[in-house]
């Protein structure tokens, strides 16, 4: 029940008929730093060198030609009242199926399309499964009302659709058992990085010396934003376990969210004021500077994770992580020659875990091997030529 994995072929965009498309996004990868941010974002940039002509919409303050030539407009600023907003993207898709009718539309996230269902009418309609939104709410402590309403709009908008791109066999899965999707309409294609921009010249030393972290301690990082599913607390409870064999390892959270503030009285609590530092915020131009510079990379998850784009990114700057057996994690390093995968999601597991990478006990790949998985697998322009071969198939 994994969906049909899409590898890279033979496909050529010269080769191949092109393809119009209209992507439904939610927010604009500039403005808000979400994984389906991301994944709308480039593809938008990488599909066209593929043959398939985009145009999208999302929520956003201002419109953009990319270099690629995708054309993405706002139907709403980011702080429209929700009424508005559904009106707004109800007004746009139909504007633009006027204007130039695409051959397919792609929805990247079930509320900005549930408006526009009356105006696709019978054409063909791709959802990219980011995730579960409503099981996502729940598990964040939302009400039952919301979770209800948000499970009644994902089921309307994937009643509707011709097939599935999601990033896992964990989603996929879900999809079949949660919302009786197919497993026949359903292609897994998994998340992407730009590789490139991650492979920096810097050697750790240098990159902590940009960034003032400091030079003599094993730093372990975590990019994450912070609320409970992410297994924060969990990790900042396993730093005991580690302090305990590595007493210098340092703990750096990149990230913000809801949790922040429990999670610095957690840390005062535990007394780890010296040990784990909430760093905020990380803008995305530092970000490969940030891997580069740890030691190890970790990814506490506790559920719903479907990838993990932050473990790619880690990968591609050349430094392992650790990943949780949740979700879609354990696909991301299950080529790499490396223990990679945690015995558990638990804080004995995750503390256990790192303090054998840092002494060296536990087996990780080196540098060069993280790199070649991610330009060989997960480089975006590998990713968009998966995704146009989804899009040409849904249409023949």
């Amino acid at each position: 029940m994994d969906g049909r994995l899409i590898l890279p072929g033979c496909l050529h965009p010269r080769e191949t008929p092109s393809v119009s498309l209209l992507q439904l996004g939610l927010g604009w990868f500039p403005e808000t730093h979400g994984g389906a941010e991301n994944v709308f974002y480039h593809l938008a940039r990488h599909l066209p060198h593929q043959g398939v002509a985009v145009a999208g919409l999302v929520l956003g303050r201002a419109s953009a030609v990319l270099d690629g030539g995708a054309r993405i407009d706002s139907f709403a600023p980011p702080t429209a009242p929700l009424p508005q907003r559904l009106a707004a993207a109800r007004a746009a898709v139909a504007a633009a199926l006027r204007r130039q009718p695409p051959d397919l539309v792609a929805s990247h996230f079930a509320l900005n399309t549930l408006p526009a269902l009356p105006a696709l009418r019978d054409r063909p309609l791709v959802v990219h499964f980011h995730g579960p939104w409503a099981l996502e709410s729940a598990a964040e402590g939302a009400g039952a009302l919301s979770v209800r309403l948000k499970l009644l709009v994902e089921r309307l908008v994937y009643r509707r659709a011709t097939r599935f791109v999601v990033l896992s066999r964990a989603f996929a899965t879900i999809l079949t058992e949660r919302y009786g999707v197919p497993p026949d309409r359903i292609s897994r294609v998994p998340g992407g990085v730009d590789a490139g921009r991650f492979d920096l010249p810097d050697d750790r030393a240098a990159a902590r010396a940009r960034l003032g972290w400091p030079q003599g301690r094993p730093v372990v990082l975590t990019v994450r934003r912070l609320v409970r599913r992410m297994g924060l607390a969990a990790l900042v409870d396993a730093m005991v376990e580690l302090c305990r064999r590595v007493p210098d390892a340092l703990l750096l959270v990149a990230g913000r969210g809801p949790e922040a503030a429990a999670l610095q009285d957690r840390i005062g609590a535990l007394g780890l004021e010296n040990h784990v530092r909430l760093l905020g915020f990380v803008p995305d131009a530092q970000l490969p500077l940030a891997y580069r510079a740890a030691d190890l990379c970790v990814m506490p998850s506790q559920s719903l994770e479907g990838f993990g784009i932050t473990a790619l990114e880690s990968l591609a700057a050349g430094t392992p992580l650790l990943v949780t057996p949740v979700g879609g994690l354990p696909e991301v390093v299950e080529e790499l020659d490396g223990d990679l995968v945690l015995a558990g999601s638990d804080a004995r597991s995750i503390g256990a875990g790192l303090a054998e990478a840092l002494i060296g006990s536990r087996r990780m790949p080196d540098a060069a091997a993280c790199r070649a998985l991610v330009r060989h697998r997960f480089d975006w322009p590998v990713i968009a030529a998966r995704t146009a071969a989804v899009y040409r198939d849904t249409l023949s």
